[in-house]
Parts: C-alpha cells; structure tokens; sequence
C-alpha cells in the first residue's frame, strides 16, 4: 500500500470550492480533511493532526482569525502552519493574519497551482524546521540568529540589510510564481556579489522573506552595500512585462532596494534584537 502523503484541513464553507480542493490535493497525493465551519475545524485539527491548514477567513459560526487563534492557543495545533483564503484584500487584514500566527494567504479568486505552490513551500519549510527559506535556499531562522549572535560576540564585523519593498503589490498584480522569481533572482544576485567582492568568512541569510542579511567585513560594507543597491535596482524592471514597464516606474507601488549597515560591535547592541530593530530603522 502507497504511503499517504501530508495532511491537508481545508475549513471553507463553499461547498464548490472545498469540493474542488478536496479533488485537487487529493489528486497531488495529499490526505485531504475538509469540513464547513470554523468550531469543527478547530475539533478537527485537534483530532486529525494536519500537516498544514487552508483556512477560510469569512465562516458560519466563527471568522478564521478565531479559528487561527484557537489553533495557535493549543500545543499540540500551535505549530501547524495556516494559508488563510480570503477575499479581503486590505493590508491591515493580512497583518492580522499575519500576527495571529498565518504563514501565508492567498486572495480569491484563487489561482490553484499557486496555492499548490504555496502549500508546498509551507510543507518544505516544516520539513527544513524553517532552517533554509524555500525560495532562495538561503539560511533563515535559527541558523541565522545563531551567526549574528556570534557576529556581535566577536566584534570587528558589519551587519550589511538589503531588503526588497512592495513585492506584496507586485505579487497580487503578476502572482505568487513571478514574486517568487525576483526573490530567487535576489538571492543569486547578492550571492554573485558577495562572491566577487567578500571573503570566505562572510555570510548571507534572511532576515525575513523579504529581507536578506549579510555579516561581512566592515571595509568592505559601505562598497559592497552601494554595488548591491546598484546591481538590484537595475535588475527589478526586467520582471514587469515590457507594456507595464513605463507605467509601473511611475507608480508608487513598483518594486525598490532599501538598505542599511552595521557594525557589529556599535555600543549598545549586545542583543540580536536590538541589532535587528535598528538595521530595519536604518533603512534607506
């Protein structure tokens, strides 16, 4: 008998889409559980044990950030990753999402390979216990708080943000897929980069998804943060298509570099945290 690939609980209450998804996954080769209402999806993550949760924000009986909070209450649901479906569109309700413990959501009407995409790279992300990012295949998480701790223990390095703004606008006007390529391009970019002008030492991770973190040498910091700003920005037009590209320079939502530097042992930044705050508060 084939072994059953990961679990899927999917709380929607249209009874067209669960059906169609219930079909989908389970033609992927997912173990697939799907029920109408957000109290039964609570139960059911309780009693199924998924692998992962699609979860319907608009419920009968209770809205999905609930459902996600109940989840994220109880051990034994509180590391299950969440892809919230909706049809809200406003940032302030991603971030809720967001805070509430979701790893991803995806806006109806839906592309279903790119929610396939993204339920793969939640799963992947599980399965690496968050160690690698599954776009680029760089360091994040613990591998990366465990470097720059011992980047401020040792001093005498520079912590070097490069991060890519508006790629959510980006995203739900070209998709997840083409998001996905520009984070991928970034991180081959940076890496070539980092190549040509770091040293074997140096070390580049995420700080966020959007976020790549570099711990070089301070001399080479203020060179390698203006070549980098330079060879990313130039780059960025070429994934709007050719008749958006004029437009899209214009517009305030188009994507852009913002970067900041470091040095590791700047008084007062004893603490991964605060060196984190401040790289984010630093960026121009």
């Amino acid at each position: 008998m084939a072994e059953a690939g990961p679990k899927i609980l999917i709380v929607e209450d249209d009874l067209d889409v669960a059906e169609m998804l219930n079909a989908y996954f389970r033609v992927q080769g997912y173990e697939v559980f799907t029920v109408n209402w957000g109290e039964d999806g609570v139960r059911s993550a309780q009693t199924v044990s998924p692998d992962l949760v699609i979860l319907d924000i608009r419920l009968p009986d209770m809205d999905g950030y609930e459902v996600a909070r109940r989840l994220r209450e109880e051990r034994r649901t509180h590391d299950i990753p969440i892809i919230f479906l909706t049809e809200k569109r406003d940032r302030a309700d991603r971030l809720q999402g967001l805070e509430l413990g979701a790893n991803d959501y995806i806006t109806k009407p839906f592309d279903v390979q790119e929610l396939r995409l993204r339920v793969r790279n939640a799963l992947k992300r599980v399965s690496q216990g968050s160690l690698t990012n599954p776009v680029s295949g760089l360091p994040e998480g613990a591998v990366v708080d465990e470097r720059l701790e011992e980047a401020i223990q040792m001093g005498g390095q520079a912590f070097v943000l490069v991060s890519l703004e508006n790629l959510d606008a980006f995203r739900e006007a070209y998709g997840f897929v083409s998001s996905d390529d520009v984070l991928r391009a970034m991180s081959v970019m940076i890496v070539n980069t980092l190549r040509e002008t770091g040293t074997p030492d140096d070390f580049l991770g995420h700080l966020s998804a959007t976020e790549f973190i570099l711990v070089v040498n301070p001399a080479s910091s203020a060179p390698l943060q203006a070549r980098l700003r330079s060879r990313l920005e130039q780059s960025l037009d070429y994934f709007y298509p050719i008749k958006d590209r004029e437009q899209v320079a214009r517009g305030k939502n188009r994507l852009f570099v913002m970067t900041s530097s470091l040095e590791s042992n700047a008084e007062g930044f004893h603490e991964i945290g605060p060196v984190k705050a401040e790289l984010v508060r630093l960026k121009k």
